[in-house]
């Protein structure tokens, strides 16, 4: 039986570090991110583990700590974000896209000029040994809860099973949700495919569920030292308030991969697989 988690630490999610530009608003400059993975180390936070994360008894009393999240699982987090990370003594959990990891974003809309690269089994591998974590954002992230049954299982239970083989079973044991999206139906058949914790939108909406637990996203405008998810303050709370609706709009994002969908490529494979 689950039981909530009470008083949980905060969330931050990063989607991509550095990089080329894009139209959208998910990258986070390489200089931005770490001054404030720099400034917080100064200032005495540290990262959890998502098993510390998740047991509150060893960590949730503790000051000034924070789980810290990467969505998609783009190459470049390990070219510009875990060596900084590493460097600090901080750790992180990246949920993968797990039907695209060594390929293409063939699977989002078109927001640089060339196809982003995904993390490849090799590099997650790599820096699984080094102390990072990396935890399912479904097959191939689609919106949950536009989905019929079959799909949301085929999304998650796929997803699981192959991060379970692939890096063991402690991998398949988190999902985030891909755009934030929930709801009672997702989380039966999610509680049923065996996953332990699932991290949605900002406001989270499970009032205690592990399955409903919140995030704060960092998008590019969140250039602050201290990002707003960290932050207890007013402008903190205007910041979340806006990343919640910069969240909402995502399902402008979700209609134009309906469309896109149909007609797009198979996942483009790279070298490193």
């Amino acid at each position: 039986m689950l039981t909530p988690t009470p008083r949980a630490p905060p969330v931050l999610c990063y989607h991509r570090i550095g990089g080329p530009l894009e139209l959208g608003v998910t990258r986070v400059g390489r200089s931005v991110f770490g001054r404030q993975m720099t400034a917080l180390a100064r200032a005495g936070w540290r990262t959890l583990s998502l098993n510390e994360f998740s047991h509150p008894r060893t960590t949730h009393h503790a000051p000034r700590t924070f789980l810290l999240t990467f969505d998609d699982g783009y190459a470049s987090l390990a070219e510009h974000a875990y060596p900084v990370l590493a460097d600090l003594g901080f750790t992180a959990t990246t949920f993968l896209i797990t039907d695209y990891v060594g390929k293409t974003n063939t699977w989002d809309v078109r927001y640089t000029w060339n196809r982003l690269t995904h993390l490849s089994w090799t590099e997650t591998e790599k820096w699984r040994a080094r102390g990072f974590e990396f935890a399912s954002h479904g097959a191939t992230h689609r919106r949950l809860t536009w989905l019929d049954d079959a799909s949301v299982e085929a999304e998650l239970r796929g997803s699981r099973e192959t991060l379970t083989t692939r890096l063991g079973p402690t991998a398949g044991r988190a999902v985030a949700y891909p755009f934030g999206a929930v709801n009672p139906r997702v989380l039966g058949i999610e509680q049923r495919a065996g996953y332990e914790r699932g991290f949605g939108g900002v406001r989270g909406g499970g009032g205690g569920n592990p399955l409903q637990l919140p995030r704060v996203p960092v998008y590019f405008w969140d250039a602050g030292a201290v990002p707003f998810g960290l932050r207890d303050d007013g402008i903190g709370v205007l910041g979340r308030t806006v990343a919640h609706v910069a969240n909402r709009c995502a399902v402008g994002t979700t209609i134009m991969q309906t469309f896109t969908r149909r007609s797009a490529p198979l996942p483009e494979s790279v070298a490193g697989v």
